[in-house]
């Protein structure tokens, strides 16, 4: 029988062409299933080496952030490792690049271990600790962002840190019941007033509760799944969109994938140890609810009236199976806004509305028509089935429609649009130029392809404004860019997320024939394998798109980009494309700017936007909270009271007069939900005083 080493290196040999060419190897019947997760590193090691953007030189340097990135993951909060715990793994702290390359587990072997033990001893400190009141009149604080925390010195830290912890969240739960106490009493004076000891009491048992179904989650982890934890610490060195993907992680990566599970439609991110928001999805539940918006920390869910489980400390793949569910039946999200405060939103589960994630536009009527597309994604019909739909085609159709109906002007949103199909971002850019480059691709090779615009039709050729935000990103950009290095749009907003790269999907299973089942499943590697480059030569790579006009964006200061990520790749520039600018443009920046500026000074919304911006990022800042009762609720009513304010000046806003085309109308045919639909889109667009500054470039500055 062939040695370990020897299968290894015949697997290694091969899977670079593998990876590649995506054939399938066949081998001898002497393999067996004996070592294969030193099969599994080795093979992810070559695929990395090999076929990534930009490989990592896999030495001490990277041994130290594989290192930290574990270390950071493996006990985010600090409530279970101890200094002495972090001292013994920082002995393998410039081994991990040895061990790989001897297909070696040494380093995670130990952690799992140790991981395991400690959280075992840590199960008695909650089972004691709320067994009995706290104390909420003693003036102390506890700091929630597990990157400002200290590893414990002793058990006994560690006992104190885990109090601090417990008394928060039995604080969270108790300022919440005394809330719908009060709720009740003001529908019904009769409802029976429990003393504050009953409350305290009451909040110390839903704390247990979470933490005993925390604690069965959490006996349910496998070695296998916290092996992925450590491999992903390898692979997000390389860059943060680089995974691997568990065999079941990979066909639950399928299911979403194809948009047809049902759930609340939320883009979720495992990031300092809480379970974030990062995109919300057009047409779905939580877009439609419009409470849930990207950067809230998710940190309970409840099934409708049911108690909340805490999802704080857990798994990305089990939060979302918590939130996941059947179309119709409603969850209840407990999430931690940017400020600080804390709000329960209720979702009912619901299949994507597919109509809202195609193109939509209406025109607007100021002192000139100006036509209005929103473009939630660039969708694609990629498996050509009959009756698909294509972002390019609908966009050219509605500005067909909109210039028809006279419009003079066009305002493209692409805010909170993540991207999507590049053939589409390609096309529609076509649509307002003479033909030319429109984006840059750069392989690991070095070798650069321009992609062009073939056809030299313009289709719409007036004045032109793109709207963009942070959650702008992909091919979104590369419209924007394209359109700004022509000089053919101005591009008005706030910086774009600054993801220039391109990923693809390699099933590792491929490198092995069937009759080797005995091995199956690896599961899957996702690798960023080209990045994007403007033609003007610099990539969207972490800047993204910086709009000639900068507009005041409430998530503006928070840490949401590329460059917020770990391990980004970096940007940098290449040979630009020849192109030849809009040579009908009557954008003069400057002159734009000046008088966007006044506006925006004498807008209280923008001002308002500005303030609460500001204030988000102070609180986010700030991440200690009291746990005296009287402070904690004192600053969670003094943070629910801005935010209300600020809720309440955005109704202030003035109305825009829209309307929908008539084609568009005659399509509702009297179907309530397309009409409840349609009523909600031009109710938002009627009050959005980001289309408005738009209308107002064109109309004072394009026209």
């Amino acid at each position: 029988m062939l040695s370990l080493t020897t299968r290894i290196k015949i697997l290694l040999s091969v899977l670079a062409v593998i990876l590649v060419t995506g054939s399938f190897i066949l081998y001898s019947k002497n393999y067996t299933p004996e070592g294969k997760n030193e099969i599994l590193i080795q093979a992810l090691m070559q695929g990395l080496n090999s076929v990534h953007y930009q490989p990592e030189k896999v030495d001490d340097a990277f041994s130290k952030k594989v290192f930290n990135l574990y270390l950071q993951r493996l006990d985010y909060n600090k409530k279970f490792l101890l200094e002495s715990d972090v001292a013994q793994l920082r002995k393998y702290e410039t081994q991990i690049d040895d061990q790989l390359k001897m297909g070696s587990y040494e380093l995670f072997d130990v952690s799992a271990d140790l991981i395991e033990k400690r959280t075992q001893e840590a199960a008695a400190y909650y089972k004691e600790m709320l067994e009995k009141p706290f104390d909420f009149e003693k003036e102390e604080s506890i700091e929630l962002d597990g990157k400002k925390l200290a590893y414990a010195k002793d058990a006994a830290a560690l006992k104190e840190a885990w109090r601090k912890q417990l008394k928060y969240q039995t604080l969270v739960q108790l300022t919440g019941l005394q809330e719908r106490q009060e709720a009740g009493l003001k529908s019904d004076p009769k409802t029976e007033k429990k003393t504050f000891a009953q409350l305290e009491d009451e909040a110390r048992k839903k704390v247990m509760q979470s933490y005993d179904e925390l604690y069965k989650r959490l006996g349910k982890i496998t070695r296998d799944e916290r092996r992925s934890t450590y491999i992903n610490a390898i692979t997000n060195v390389y860059d943060p969109h680089t995974n691997y993907l568990l065999p079941k992680a990979k066909s639950q990566f399928d299911v979403e994938f194809t948009g047809t599970l049902e759930g609340i439609g939320a883009s979720l991110q495992e990031k300092d140890g809480q379970i974030k928001v990062m995109e919300i999805v057009p047409g779905s539940p939580s877009y439609r609810q419009g409470e849930l918006k990207p950067g809230d920390a998710i940190v309970k869910v409840a099934q409708a009236e049911q108690e909340p489980v805490l999802v704080e400390g857990m798994r990305l793949d089990d939060a979302i199976q918590l939130i996941r569910g059947k179309k119709g039946t409603e969850v209840r999200l407990t999430v931690r806004k940017p400020d600080g405060s804390s709000r329960v939103i209720p979702i009912v589960r619901d299949l994507i509305i597919i109509e809202e994630t195609f193109a939509q536009s209406a025109l607007i009527e100021d002192s000139k028509k100006i036509g209005y597309i929103n473009l939630p994604g660039f969708y694609a019909n990629f498996d050509r089935k009959e009756g698909g739909r294509n972002s390019g085609a609908d966009v050219k159709k509605e500005v067909e429609k909109l210039k028809s109906a006279g419009a003079e002007g066009l305002v493209l949103d692409l805010r909170n649009n993540g991207g999507g199909s590049l053939a589409d971002a390609i096309e529609m850019a076509g649509l307002f130029i003479d033909q030319g480059p429109i984006v840059q691709v750069k392989t690991k090779s070095g070798k650069v392809a321009v992609l062009d615009d073939p056809g030299p039709q313009v289709q719409f050729s007036g004045p032109l404004v793109v709207l963009v935000n942070g959650n702008s990103a992909s091919a979104s950009e590369i419209l924007a860019a394209a359109m700004q290095d022509y000089k053919r749009a101005v591009i008005v907003g706030s910086p774009t997320y600054g993801k220039g790269t391109v990923q693809q999907f390699f099933e590792l299973d491929d490198a092995l024939s069937s009759q080797y089942d005995a091995f199956k499943p690896f599961g899957a590697l996702k690798l960023t394998t080209q990045k994007f480059y403007r033609i003007n030569g610099g990539t969207t790579q972490l800047r993204g798109v910086r709009p000639d006009i900068e507009l005041p964006d409430t998530y503006s200061y928070l840490e949401m980009g590329e460059k917020d990520q770990e391990y980004p790749l970096p940007f940098d520039e290449i040979a630009p494309a020849k192109y030849k600018p809009w040579t009908n443009s009557k954008i003069n920046v400057a002159k734009i700017q000046a008088n966007s500026r006044k506006r925006i000074a004498s807008n209280q919304s923008f001002n308002l936007i500005e303030e609460s911006a500001k204030r988000l990022k102070q609180l986010s800042d700030n991440t200690t909270r009291s746990l005296k009762y009287t402070t904690y609720l004192a600053e969670e009513k003094k943070a629910e009271a801005e935010a209300k304010r600020f809720e309440e000046a955005q109704k202030e806003v003035p109305v825009l007069q829209v309307s929908r085309l008539p084609q568009d109308l005659n399509a509702l045919k009297g179907d309530t939900g397309k009409v409840a639909r349609n009523n909600a889109f031009l109710k938002s667009l009627k009050t959005d005083i980001y289309v408005e500054e738009a209308v107002a470039i064109i109309n004072n500055d394009l026209l």
